[in-house]
């Protein structure tokens, strides 16, 4: 009885969690293609700009595209998305921190890790 209300408990939470994690990178995957929202390649690392083989707006399209893919596996797979976008936020966020540049934004970044991380973790309890 305690593991029925305890779902149907945290059920809402799950779903803002899925929902967020899944629709925000799918959003922010497509706007690589637009720029609509933000200027993406100012976000890159000067020093990894120049090591890239192709041009910084071919690698955020490159971005945009694994963005696009990881919002869809949290959609349908919670539990093993959550992961995903995870580690792809610490590594946005550590790449931002080693930069020097825009520290509000990896702290932000790393929140949502969290955030994302608990996604994932949730799911195994209302699955």
């Amino acid at each position: 009885m305690e593991t029925l209300q305890t779902n149907r408990a945290i059920r809402p939470t799950f779903n803002l969690l899925r929902l967020t994690f899944g629709l925000v990178p799918i959003v922010a995957g497509l706007d690589k293609f637009t720029d609509i929202l933000a200027d993406w390649e100012k976000y890159l690392h000067p020093g990894m700009v120049d090591m890239l083989p192709f041009s910084p707006h071919t690698f955020m399209m490159i971005v945009g595209v694994i963005e696009i893919v990881a919002g869809i596996i949290v959609l349908m797979r919670p539990a093993i998305g959550g992961y995903i976008v995870a580690a792809w936020l610490t590594l946005i966020a550590l790449t931002l921190i080693a930069s020097g540049n825009y520290l509000d934004v990896a702290v932000r970044d790393l929140v949502m890790a969290i955030a994302a991380f608990s996604l994932a973790r949730i799911s195994r309890i209302v699955a």
